[in-house]
């Protein structure tokens, strides 16, 4: 049986004191995911949370094996004003990918929104790192519990 994908929202700006365990709380939800049956995750492919989800995502992989990483990209080039190091997370991360769905040729003003909700539309489970009730999180996290998908705010146990 296929299971729908279990996607990921959180916020780009995460305190150095809450990474440390996030990225643990990531692991131990990814297994819980795969322990289910569930294969599939998809990110956002943005800094901050999403970047974290896909390395663990990543991790789980090596761990698992069979388990598949899809990123969700609001426009093509969205990195081209990050970071020289950032941009080469990106790219090592999309390198890795399964697939990729772009969701728009250039940017626009809602093309994170359009993102956001194609991540909902395509999920089951969505884990989130959510501290506060304004921004694409919150918008994403309210579009899941609308559709009555499973939600997981991370930020409860840190």
């Amino acid at each position: 049986m296929e299971f729908g994908y279990c996607c990921f929202s959180g916020h780009r700006d995460i305190q150095p004191e809450a990474r440390e365990k996030l990225e643990l709380l990531l692991d131990k939800y990814i297994d819980k995911m795969v322990d289910c049956g569930r294969r599939y995750f998809l990110c956002g492919g943005a800094l901050g949370f999403d970047t974290m989800a896909a390395r663990a995502v990543l991790r789980a992989k090596m761990r698992c094996g069979d388990i598949k990483l899809a990123l969700a990209i609001p426009y093509e080039g969205m990195e081209k004003h990050w970071s020289e190091r950032d941009r080469q997370e990106f790219e090592s991360i999309l390198a890795q990918a399964d697939s990729v769905h772009y969701i728009a040729r250039d940017y626009d003003r809602d093309c994170m929104l359009r993102r956001d909700r194609y991540m909902v539309d395509h999920s089951e489970v969505c884990i989130c790192y959510m501290t506060r009730n304004t921004g694409g999180t919150a918008y994403t996290v309210a579009q899941a519990l609308k559709k009555g998908i499973e939600v997981v705010n991370l930020a409860m146990e840190i």
